[in-house]
């Protein structure tokens, strides 16, 4: 199990698989692998994806909403650093990619009013942010 964070960027869904999910504590630094690029279309898919095919097994919208860059996207990207503040249900405030050596990023929560050590937002609110269903509740 994985979350993929997803960034429109010239209308694809730039995508990062964070095993851990993401954090609101600004100590806390998750690892990022980058994936392929998403068709705008996958932003609303919630379902099972059959085994053998490309992201199998149980799919929510777990977070949604929307960013506002803090520098700019495409040399971010190539550069290897992008910040943005994000304006979701779960997910709010400054946030940062950094890509380390291995090409892997790392997803860290910046300082801000919306910062939170105490809070796992993942155990706290694991239900899709479109049917209100876990992941464990999507396959039935």
């Amino acid at each position: 199990m994985h979350y993929d964070f997803r960034l429109e960027v010239d209308g694809v869904l730039k995508s990062w698989a964070v095993p851990k999910g993401p954090s609101l504590d600004p100590k806390v630094k998750r690892m990022a692998v980058p994936t392929e690029d998403h068709p705008m279309e996958y932003a609303n898919f919630e379902g099972v994806i059959p085994a053998g095919n490309y992201g199998a097994g149980r799919v929510i919208v777990w977070e949604m909403g929307v960013y506002a860059p803090l520098s700019d996207m495409r040399e971010g990207l190539r550069e290897g650093h992008i910040s943005f503040v994000l304006a979701g249900e779960k997910l709010k405030g400054g946030f940062a990619l950094t890509r380390m050596r291995d090409d892997s990023w790392l997803l860290v929560k910046m300082s801000d009013e919306y910062a939170d050590r105490k809070t796992d937002i993942t155990i706290e609110r694991p239900e899709s942010v479109l049917s209100g269903k876990t992941i464990d509740e999507i396959a039935a």
